[in-house]
This record gives C-alpha cells, structure tokens and sequence, in this order.
C-alpha cells in the first residue's frame, strides 16, 4: 500500500490551517504546516511534499513571491501548488494586484472559504495529473 501524499499547507491563520488539516487528515493525507512563505521554502526542502496549498496574504513573504520561487527551483519546480485565498475578496485592502495572481504559475487557485468536498476533489485531481506526468 502507497504512503499517504504529503501536503504542505501554508497559511498563517491558525484556525483555517487546523480546519484544512482536518479535512486533509479525514481523507489519510500528511499534513505538514507552514506559517508565512519564508518558512515555506524551508520546510519544502526539509518535507519533499507532494502538493503545495498556499496562501496569496501572508507575512514576510506573500504568496505570489513564494510560488515563483517554488516553480523556478528545480528541486520544487515538479511539486503542483494550488492557491488557496480570500485574495479576491480583499484585493482592494492589499498592494498585491490581481495582474499578479493571474501571472502565477500555480496550477490551481481557489479562493476561501472552499467547502471541504471542493477542497478535497481539487487536490486529489492535482496529485493524480501530477503522478500521471512523473
């Protein structure tokens, strides 16, 4: 039987990254955690995931930083990283512009809240074109 997938879910709002880990644990995900995209990049080469959720507003290092610097390093590059965000809904609160967002090379973006069903479904098809391309 294959190992569980890893999922880095990187956020650094407490109480979403425990609501998503449970989500993620119910269906036998790993889940790992980071706080800001600082600590991404860090716990990425310490973990290996095998998918990437992560967070647009965040401390240090916002999102779009750290999904650039994912997808140009050849350790993570192959790694699928879906954009989970309220970003949308706060786009007039932030200096981020929404030309940003829609230059990522994320392979996913979804904006909170997301219902678990949808959550699940979205990283679960991820991992699967991700195994079929490896």
């Amino acid at each position: 039987m294959p190992a569980p997938a890893k999922i880095l879910v990187v956020d650094d709002d407490p109480d979403f990254v425990e609501a998503t880990r449970i989500v993620l644990e119910s269906a036998s995900y790993c889940v790992v955690v980071a706080n800001d995209g600082v600590e991404a990049l860090k716990r990425a080469g310490e973990e290996q995931p095998d998918l990437i959720i992560l967070d647009v507003i965040m401390p240090l290092q916002d999102g779009f930083v750290t999904c650039a610097e994912l997808k140009k390093s050849p350790e993570f590059e192959g790694i699928p990283v879906l954009m989970l965000t309220s970003f949308t809904q706060n786009v007039s609160n932030t200096s981020l512009s929404v030309q940003q967002g829609l230059m990522l090379e994320a392979d996913d973006f979804v904006d909170k809240p997301v219902a678990p069903q949808e959550l699940l479904a979205r990283v679960g098809r991820l991992l699967r074109q991700h195994a079929s391309l490896a």
